[in-house]
């Protein structure tokens, strides 16, 4: 295989989106939930998230449950998963969480024009690496399975979503849907307009769903060629 196993993960209101135009973030999951996406993240080798999610979210991208970083050492593997990104524009802050929380190797994917932008300014705090000009995205995951990563979980935003389904390589996708509406107009979605190959002639597999708590969490398989992870 030239890429990793690929998991995108989201949670989104009955009308698609993914956050509010509110200063503080839109709560759309529950302490159950959060547990459910603990135990993918433990799965994974490397968390990808846009550059637009650090900078609006800053999450730190790590394992919660110390159980799960617990065996994960005992099997051999890092405490916490690799952390990915990728920024078209090289717009990072080398304070923010995801370069700061964890002790694990940080990769920053950029266009090949703003590389040594992007080095410089993140020094010694992440591998920066050019995947093509536009960014390539088979390129990068190529780079990341010649790296070690075989599975690898997408947690957003909208942008990263729509990337990485419009191109087909998304092998499961979970999503969570909170009983609310969100109703704005510039709200973040959870995907954009694009060519979809999942479309009405190729519809996607349910392969599981159930309640958590009065949220509903459905995994899809987008691709018949791929079995899912178990």
């Amino acid at each position: 295989m030239d890429r990793p196993y690929v998991i995108a993960s989201a949670a989104v209101s009955l009308d698609g989106y993914i956050d509010d135009v509110a200063e503080a973030r839109l709560i759309l999951s529950d302490e159950e939930d959060l547990d459910r996406v603990d135990e993918v993240r433990s799965w994974a080798d490397a968390l990808l998230v846009g550059a637009n999610t650090i900078r609006t979210d800053d999450p730190r991208l790590l394992v919660r449950s110390a159980e799960r970083r617990r065996a994960r050492v005992a099997a051999g593997r890092p405490e916490t998963p690799a952390k990915v990104t990728l920024t078209r524009c090289g717009k990072v802050d080398p304070g923010a969480r995801f370069f700061t929380a964890g002790d694990t190797p940080r990769y920053v994917y950029t266009c090949d024009s703003t590389l040594d932008e992007v080095r410089s300014k993140l020094g010694g705090s992440a591998t920066v690496l050019g995947a093509g000009d536009p960014l390539e995205l088979p390129r990068m995951l190529a780079d990341l399975r010649g790296r070690g990563i075989e599975r690898l979980m997408v947690e957003g935003g909208g942008a990263v979503h729509t990337l990485f389904l419009s191109a087909g390589v998304v092998d499961e996708l979970h999503v969570v849907y909170a009983p609310f509406f969100v109703g704005q107009r510039d709200a973040p979605r959870f995907v954009n307009p694009a060519d979809f190959p999942q479309g009405p002639t190729s519809r996607m597999t349910l392969a599981d769903t159930r309640q958590i708590g009065d949220l509903v969490f459905l995994r899809y398989l987008p691709r018949s060629d791929r079995a899912g992870r178990g």
